[in-house]
């Protein structure tokens, strides 16, 4: 598929089953495109710089009742003020949180080719893309801001549009590919004060959502669109830098472009409940966005701004589907043994070498739990266990089963 206006594309996986491909599209727009690549899976926990949207409104809605019973004149009186007083709030509501919605610009060092010379000797920093932001906290002198990680991905330097015009660089606090987030600062004397988060987890399908952003780059700044909550506790399987991830995600029809990544999706209580991240790119679907839910973002944001990184349990291997191999590694695998994914590579003093795994090890189960590709087991692992704790992994070796335990490392 071609890339729109420079934006990164990943594959979604939810609807293999069904046959049908659809395109899952990074809101970033820009002149150079943030390749994401994965084919080879090494479990890591460290996860630093790179740069996936949606938003949530509250139950409220902004209505008029008709009554014939009432005189004309009262009728229109009644109207005009219900009309006027929440309208009035509204656009309170989104002119004081559009304050803390940024422009994020990445510039990366590009190599420019001298006529007089063989070889190129210069470089210059040029803007790759833009995406939007959200002012988070304001603490010891920093202006904190979250945004996703695939915005700043390959980033030299990043800078910060404030809402008054004032530019400023950005610093990377820390950034994580499978959860595709990052936090940034800047000066706190230049930033407003921060948006508050809200719950995601109270968001129900039919609720007004708005999203606040940077459609198309800083030209239509703090752009708002109005949607409702399309859809909660989506999962979207997604190709990242680090690998296969699950992403959980909130879905949305507010309208959302190239250029929203990064930017807040909030309720009508001007409360941000998402994180605008992702949208389905293909001819003929419309108002398909998604975000990263509030209460997924806040912890994976604290622990970027107390370590700088997400630090997972490592368990050092790489990884194929079985529908991913060569015929002749699979021509003798056990018809349980078809759903699972297969060990192509082990690092030496790992987890799984000192637990006992082997290279084209197919691993069907991990604590009762069926694996089928990479990203269920990353899923697992990930969310479910820290470093230290034990783990029984089913393979088969061969057509032989067997179950190995081993305890989880850090990286």
């Amino acid at each position: 598929m071609e890339n729109y206006n420079g934006e990164e594309q990943v594959r979604v996986n939810a609807e293999r089953k069904k046959g049908k491909s659809l395109w899952i599209t990074s809101l970033v727009s820009g002149t150079v495109a943030s390749m994401v690549t994965s084919s080879v899976f090494l479990f890591g926990g460290d996860f630093i710089d790179q740069g996936k949207s949606s938003v949530n409104e509250s139950t409220e809605t902004a209505g008029i009742q008709q009554t014939d019973s009432v005189e004309k004149d009262k009728s229109v009186t009644a109207e005009k003020l219900s009309a006027s007083t929440d309208s009035n709030d509204r656009a309170e509501m989104v002119e004081s949180a559009s304050k803390s919605i940024v422009g994020v610009v990445n510039l990366q060092e590009m190599q420019s080719q001298n006529p007089y010379q063989r070889q190129s000797t210069e470089s210059e920093t040029v803007e790759s893309g833009t995406g939007s932001g959200v002012i988070y906290k304001k603490a010891d002198g920093k202006a904190y801001i979250i945004t996703n990680n695939h915005v700043i991905e390959g980033a030299k330097e990043v800078e910060i549009s404030l809402y008054d015009g004032q530019k400023a660089t950005a610093a990377v606090v820390g950034a994580d590919a499978l959860t595709d987030l990052a936090v940034l600062t800047i000066d706190s004397s230049k930033a407003p004060e921060g948006i508050k988060f809200g719950n995601s987890d109270s968001m129900r399908p039919g609720e007004e959502v708005l999203a606040i952003g940077n459609p198309l780059g800083l030209d239509f700044s703090r752009s708002v669109t109005q949607g409702i909550v399309s859809a909660t506790g989506r999962t979207i399987s997604v190709d990242t830098s680090d690998g296969e991830w699950a992403l959980d995600v909130l879905q949305t029809d507010a309208a959302i472009n190239p250029g929203n990544s990064g930017g807040a999706l909030i309720n009508t209580a001007g409360e941000v409940i998402g994180i605008n991240s992702l949208k389905i790119s293909e001819n003929g679907v419309e108002g398909l966005g998604f975000a990263i839910p509030s209460n997924d973002v806040i912890p994976i944001v604290t622990e970027l701004i107390e370590n700088g990184k997400i630090t997972r349990p490592y368990l050092g291997v790489s990884l194929a589907s079985i529908d991913e191999l060569p015929q002749h590694y699979i021509q003798n695998v056990p018809e349980a043994a078809e759903s699972g994914v297969m060990v192509t590579s082990i690092e030496a003093g790992s987890a799984a070498a000192n637990g006992g795994l082997k290279q084209q090890d197919i691993i069907v189960d991990i604590d009762g739990t069926k694996i089928n590709t990479a990203a269920a087991l990353r899923k697992y692992l990930y969310t479910d266990k820290k470093i230290g704790d034990k783990v029984k992994i089913k393979v088969y070796r061969g057509t032989e089963e067997k179950t190995v335990t081993i305890t989880l490392q850090k990286p």
